[in-house]
């Protein structure tokens, strides 16, 4: 009975060992981090393909950089990840070992138990005679006694061979976790030693890239405040342009006043109202306040109306609204009225002002121009096509004014 109770004991351990070895709190991890590390490597992936559209553009970008950044961020992440599971892989790998041992001396005491029995009734064989044991008794209760010892006996000497043959068999399935377990430490390994190689050459592009950008920078200062300038001189001119449009009205309504008899002692033009058809075109442009079209279709706006602080660090005034268009991009008349003038930009594209009473639209930065100036146009008919920057997309700047005051676009475009 005590050999029973050892033995039960014996499984339990066992048993409580297995459960130990494979403990669903350490599965429950190990899932965890094996879904998180599937994440990182899809998220890894969209980066690459994000970074090789980056690099299409010759010019190093803000896009690239930024991919570049968040690929080395994911990469340590996954690496991070690949750690901590090769840090339960040990720890597992460490506690098989410990059942292993412990199942190994286990099951080497049972041979040796096992073996001493044998030798014994090995060496006994030959002097003890099982019936000669049986009979030679005083009494039957005796006899009996001796009988059932013999049949236990044998019982237990074919249940602890097939018991220490189980043991083997549980030692040699924990010995194959134990060399899975290595195995899969060892394709971590791998695993780790392939990215920390991908990490080192992504950090070399991102200071090859950032060096880029530094070599790039003068560059890129110089041609900002280039355009920064052609800016201020357009809206300089478009200014003046304005004024000069402003004063030839007032002339021309002065003009018109003293041919029709009416006195004309006053000499300030500034004094002399509008005609009756230039009220008529002002009233009936201000009266689509709000339900103007779009001069052209644009993908984004570059800078709307208003005082602003450029790139290069400077200060400006935007008389309209900059718009990002497809290069070539047709642009229209907002509304009826007539081309009062065709000019040329600094940055050599072109212009165009159209007239609707005490009103003017301008369109900038043209690269092309299907209206002559004196023409009467239609809301909506084609004026000419954006120009094309250094970016390689259209940049369109569109303009309201009423008389020498400048109007905020976007209080008058629907």
């Amino acid at each position: 009975m005590r050999s029973n109770s050892i033995r039960y004991i014996g499984s339990a351990i066992f048993v409580w060992l297995l459960f130990f070895v494979v403990s669903p709190s350490f599965a429950q991890t190990k899932a965890q981090l094996e879904k998180q590390k599937a994440q990182l490597e899809v998220e890894i992936k969209r980066l690459n393909n994000e970074l090789s559209a980056a690099k299409k553009n010759t010019r190093l970008t803000t896009a690239q950089l930024t991919a570049l950044n968040k690929k080395i961020s994911e990469r340590t992440k996954l690496i991070n990840n690949i750690n901590s599971q090769m840090s339960i892989l040990d720890q597992q790998i460490g506690q098989t070992n410990d059942s292993i041992v412990i199942m190994r001396r286990k099951v080497d005491s049972l041979k040796t138990e096992y073996a001493k029995v044998i030798r014994v009734l090995y060496r006994e064989h030959g002097n003890v005679d099982k019936m000669v044991l049986l009979f030679d008794t005083p009494s039957y209760n005796k006899s009996y006694l001796r009988l059932k010892f013999f049949n236990e006996y044998s019982r237990y000497r074919r249940h602890q061979a097939k018991y220490i043959a189980e043991r083997e068999e549980q030692l040699h399935t924990v010995t194959l976790r134990l060399q899975r377990q290595k195995d899969e430490k060892n394709a971590l390994l791998a695993q780790e030693k392939r990215n920390k190689e991908e990490l080192t050459k992504e950090q070399q592009q991102k200071q090859k890239s950032v060096n880029a950008a530094k070599a790039q920078q003068n560059q890129l200062t110089a041609q900002l405040s280039k355009k920064e300038k052609q800016k201020r001189d357009l809206d300089k001119q478009i200014k003046r342009i304005i004024a000069e449009e402003v004063r030839k009205a007032a002339q021309a309504a002065k003009v018109a006043k003293a041919s029709s008899g009416t006195s004309s002692s006053s000499s300030s033009t500034s004094t002399a109202k509008p005609s009756t058809a230039t009220v008529a075109a002002s009233t009936e442009f201000a009266g689509n306040k709000g339900r103007l079209s779009w001069p052209v279709y644009y993908k984004s706006v570059l800078r709307e109306y208003g005082r602003y602080t450029h790139a290069s660090g400077g200060e400006n005034v935007n008389n309209g609204i900059d718009l990002a268009t497809s290069p070539g991009a047709q642009v229209s008349a907002v509304f009826a009225g007539t081309v009062t003038r065709v000019f040329t930009c600094p940055n050599g594209a072109q212009g165009v002002i159209v007239r609707h009473g005490e009103y003017m639209t301008v369109y900038g930065n043209l690269a092309t121009v299907s209206v002559r100036q004196g023409a009467k146009v239609n809301a909506r008919q084609a004026l000419g096509t954006v120009a094309t920057a250094e970016s390689g997309q259209g940049e369109f700047s569109f303009q309201i004014w009423k008389g020498t005051t400048p109007q905020n676009p976007r209080g008058w475009l629907k």
